[in-house]
């Protein structure tokens, strides 16, 4: 008996349909539960963002009611991933929402063995003037060659995929004023 391929697929459609409603599983269209969970964000307030994990760059929409997170979705209108989400997106929310997560400045002092906490208001100036202190302290102007150089080789930056394409541009601007040369990429690296 000759079968040409057409009919080979059209049978084994078949067949494997009747195998998979003979073990309980229904073909038939299901009204998505995505609806029903949404119902809940109409007072919400929207914000678009970017999927911290990876350099894909993936959109994201978050909705946020009395200063918590109580949704994040993908954004069907981001051209990179139109609405999808990875499994590690998918699980932001539970990045925002989890009582684990450290909501101060932790902060240990050289030769401690405890940690403090501190604000925000005591962690930045203590950030810039170390980094400004370390910038002075290794400041190049000329290498050993006599070239001009203005570089500093005792900071460097490894960025991260959550910032975007004019982000990132600013970023880089902030970096080489300092005389940073040692600059890098999650994505990349």
């Amino acid at each position: 008996m000759l079968v040409t391929r057409r009919d080979f697929l059209k049978t084994s459609a078949v067949t494997a349909g009747v195998a998979i409603t003979g073990m309980g599983f229904a073909l038939a269209p299901v009204e998505a539960h995505a609806a029903e969970l949404r119902k809940d964000l109409g007072e919400a307030t929207q914000t678009t963002t970017i999927c911290p994990y990876c350099g894909v760059g993936c959109g994201l929409v978050v909705h946020a009611s009395d200063g918590k997170v109580i949704n994040i979705e993908g954004d069907s209108e981001h051209p990179i991933n139109q609405g999808t989400a990875c499994s590690k997106g998918a699980s932001l929310y539970q990045m925002a929402n989890n009582d684990n997560r450290l909501t101060t400045v932790r902060y240990r002092a050289a030769n401690a063995t405890e940690w403090q906490d501190l604000s925000w208001d005591e962690a930045i100036p203590m950030i810039a003037q170390r980094v400004k202190a370390t910038r002075d302290a290794t400041f190049e102007e000329t290498n050993t060659a006599g070239n001009t150089v203005n570089r500093t080789l005792g900071i460097g930056s490894l960025g991260s995929a959550a910032l975007d394409n004019e982000e990132c541009w600013l970023y880089q601007k902030f970096l080489r004023a300092m005389g940073l040369v040692y600059i890098g990429h999650q994505a990349r690296n």
